[in-house]
């Protein structure tokens, strides 16, 4: 789409950017874009910091505020349900119910962050292990919150104190401005006490800074006792709270930063808190030491963790000198589908990379004949290391003198299903890729076995297996799509709720399979031949899958609309539907996932659904994935309002997929009143010529119809010509419906209700007549007898 919704690439992860102009910190014109700008410009540092731990995070989709109408931020736990399905994340038990927190490991998912305007970032001092184990603390937070009457050089005075004790204890110590009022101090920790035993390890060190300078400082946080003093904090240790992660952005009048500094620049008399675009300056400059966590280097992985499965992968490369991506932390969570690359590898001899995703990494093997073709004929495969799952869309020259120094590029990839893995002995996978991949674009069984040839447990065989009947099944009959009844905004919260936009067009299933693609309209009508645009799905679709969206047509603002939509629709002939096409391109916006490869995904929930339909349709030109979301219903709205977009659909989180079923839950709320309406007769045009205004009417109690007024605006010569010809074999003596005026039904022209319609309106009569309707089109893809009162 183009206008306010952009597509951009970090670190091979592609992201929507919605709204990047609006301006979040209106004192100072920053905007979203500028937000993005920051956090990947400071990625490498935040992260530092943040990975591995369960992010809770502050949000301003509609901006800070001014100082004389601020705004408040949605302080947010719970994973965004429309959060890419690559996030990497871990789950809580709460008291009524599992949060599942996004874990801040990478640059791509702080862009994410900055997308759906969470500006402060709050992590615990504990991480998770690879293994999804909660640790114990490696570090302890100290918060110097000055009170009325003191200011940050009072702070400064007691960090040096603070870290004097601390030091003494061996614990090294980090100074953060806030970016608040405030300083936070870190100190590092082995991990080797829980968090009950550090905070009350910090209660105890708090009231002993008070009892060295009572004068200064507090740890009772009564607000009588605060008047020029300095409360430090303690209580941010305990395992359930979280304090703004180094590096963060504040969500204040103006964009401050929560910076580590050092102890040079803590002795200033002149310290103060650092903008936004001083920390960019800073980094530009070279200026400030910016120290990282404390005790990290000499500290390395925490105590209790398993393993880093990519330390070996890290350790025989420089980040400096290739360009394979090297991250800096562990792995963590993959992707809700599991994932494949083999890559051609024009090495110092060519061998192909055969690379399957487990446990957050790719598990490798070099296989120097290839993926073997022929069930009888099997071939070498050396397994390597584990490789990040970056790799995975990894091509390019490695430089000469750097391990494998040559060309790759990927062979195939796609996603795989899992029917045996026993580490270091077996694994048996099918494996899905690309419709113009390596593997022909049909599913793919192999066997890797592992040998012990030549006394090393490198040496595997891997083995191509006869796929069997289940992994090769075609897709199952056609579906029909599930629809969504009208509904309110006070009928949805937020909890149990997930709102997507809602789209100004047709819906359509597509199924794609073999390489080929298949388009079915809302009544099971096949349209393939109509959108010719839309065989980019086999090339966007990893494997096979069937999916549900809308297509829709754009304005000059990039905004779908029913009424351009209509010169795509109701074309046969090839060369009109060409012609169409470069006039009016299509655009499929993909909302749910039905079946992937051989398994249907109706019974999973919507949740579920979303969180895999993120790994397997990548963007394209006109294929899109459109984001949801899990603001209100009332927030939700008013994004849609902001796009110019028809309104918003509300799907419950929990909800199962009823093909053909119109159900509660769904729910779709409209910006402007709208009804279809079935067509039931026309009035003749001025001097009696063509057709001047359409007789309208919706379905009754029982089988009947009922009248609901006439149209005589919003056409076009050729929607008028089409519907001149669609007319001409549906006449009818008598109306369809009942209690039409008589002065309406003197000249009117009686047809068939056959036809299917849309209108625009300002609202009804009492007896249920529509007040100035504006036609908006035909609705071929709806049956008669769907239509009811809106």
């Amino acid at each position: 789409m183009t206008g306010s919704v952009s597509q951009i690439d970090v670190d091979g992860r592609r992201l929507r950017l919605t709204n990047p102009s609006k301006v979040l910190y209106p004192v100072t014109g920053t905007t979203k874009a500028d937000v993005l700008r920051y956090y990947l410009a400071v990625a490498d540092r935040l992260v530092a910091w943040s990975a591995m731990r369960p992010a809770t995070r502050k949000r301003w989709p509609n901006g800070v505020g001014t100082a004389d109408q601020p705004v408040e931020a949605f302080f947010t736990k719970n994973l965004e349900h429309g959060a890419p399905g690559w996030l990497a994340t871990h789950t809580i038990q709460h008291h009524h119910r599992p949060v599942r927190y996004p874990l801040v490991n990478d640059r791509a998912t702080l862009a994410w962050l900055a997308q759906v305007a969470a500006l402060e970032i709050h992590v615990p001092q504990w991480r998770v292990s690879g293994a999804d184990e909660e640790l114990n603390p490696d570090r302890l937070v100290l918060d110097l919150d000055p009170g009325p009457g003191a200011g940050l050089q009072h702070c400064a005075e007691v960090a040096f104190s603070a870290r004097d004790l601390l030091e003494d204890m061996g614990l090294p110590v980090v100074p953060v401005t806030s970016g608040s009022k405030g300083l936070h101090l870190y100190a590092g920790l082995d991990g080797s006490r829980t968090s009950e035993e550090i905070n009350s390890f910090a209660r105890e060190f708090a009231q002993a800074l008070h009892r060295l300078m009572p004068d200064l400082v507090v740890h009772d946080m009564k607000k009588s006792l605060r008047e020029g003093k300095v409360l430090v904090d303690w209580s941010q240790n305990n395992g359930n709270k979280t304090t703004i992660c180094p590096w963060s952005l504040r969500g204040r009048l103006r964009p401050t930063v929560a910076v580590p500094r050092s102890w040079e620049e803590i002795a200033d008399p002149g310290l103060d808190h650092l903008s936004m675009e001083e920390v960019l300056q800073r980094i530009t400059e070279a200026r400030g030491d910016d120290p990282g966590p404390p005790g990290s280097a000499a500290r390395g992985q925490p105590e209790g963790t398993d393993r880093d499965r990519l330390a070996t992968y890290r350790g025989m490369r420089d980040a400096d000198r290739t360009p394979e991506p090297v991250p800096v932390t562990p792995p963590a969570a993959g992707n809700p589908v599991p994932t494949f690359v083999i890559q051609e590898h024009h090495a110092r001899r060519l061998h192909w990379d055969f690379r399957l995703e487990r446990d957050g990494v790719l598990v490798s093997w070099a296989v120097p004949k290839g993926p073997p073709t022929d069930p009888t004929q099997n071939h070498l495969a050396v397994h390597t290391e584990d490789h990040p799952l970056e790799y995975g869309s990894f091509e390019g020259e490695i430089p000469r003198g750097e391990y494998g120094a040559g060309q790759v590029t990927i062979w195939d990839a796609g996603t795989i299903e899992v029917e045996k893995w026993r580490e270091g002995k077996e694994v048996i996978v099918t494996l899905y890729g690309r419709p113009d991949g390596g593997l022909g674009g049909e599913p793919a069984k192999f066997a890797l076995i592992a040998t012990q040839a030549g006394g090393t447990e490198k040496n595997w065989l891997i083995h191509r297996m006869e796929t069997t009947a289940e992994a090769g099944v075609s897709p199952p009959p056609d579906v029909l799509p599930m629809l969504a009844s009208p509904g309110t905004l006070g009928s949805m919260g937020t909890d149990d709720w997930g709102f997507e936009m809602k789209w100004d067009g047709i819906r359509a299933v597509a199924t794609v399979w073999g390489g080929q693609v298949r388009l079915t309209s809302r009544t099971g009508r096949d349209i393939t031949a109509v959108y010719p645009e839309l065989a980019e799905l086999a090339s966007t679709v990893t494997g096979n899958a069937r999916l549900d969206g809308e297509i829709v047509a754009l304005d000059a603002q990039g905004r779908p609309s029913f009424s351009i939509l209509q010169g795509r629709m109701n074309l046969t002939h090839p060369g009109e539907i060409e012609a169409a096409r470069q006039r009016i391109p299509v655009h499929y916006m993909v909302f749910d996932l039905l079946q992937l490869g051989p398994r249907s995904l109706l019974t999973r929930h919507y949740s579920e659904r979303r969180e895999m339909l993120e790994a397997a349709v990548r963007e394209g030109t006109h294929v899109h994935v459109p984001a949801w979301f899990d603001v209100s219903a009332h927030d939700a709205m008013e994004t849609s309002a902001e796009l110019g977009l028809e309104g918003i659909i509300g799907k419950r989180l929990d909800s199962v997929y009823r093909p053909g079923k119109r159900t509660k839950t769904w729910l779709k709320v409209k910006h402007r009143a709208t009804q279809e309406v079935v067509l039931i007769g026309w009035r003749p045009g001025h001097n009696g010529h063509g057709i001047g205004s359409l007789l309208l009417a919706v379905r009754g109690d029982g089988d009947g119809w009922i009248y609901v007024g006439r149209v005589g605006s919003g056409f076009t010569g050729p929607q008028l010509a089409l519907l001149a010809d669609r007319f001409a074999t549906l006449g009818r003596q008598q109306p369809a419906a009942d209690g039409i005026p008589t002065d309406v039904a003197r000249d009117a022209q009686w047809v068939e209700p056959a036809l299917v319609g849309e209108v625009t309106y300002q609202e009804r009569t009492p007896d249920g007549i529509l007040r100035h309707p504006v036609w908006l089109g035909l609705r071929d893809d709806k049956a008669p007898e769907e239509v009811v009162r809106e």
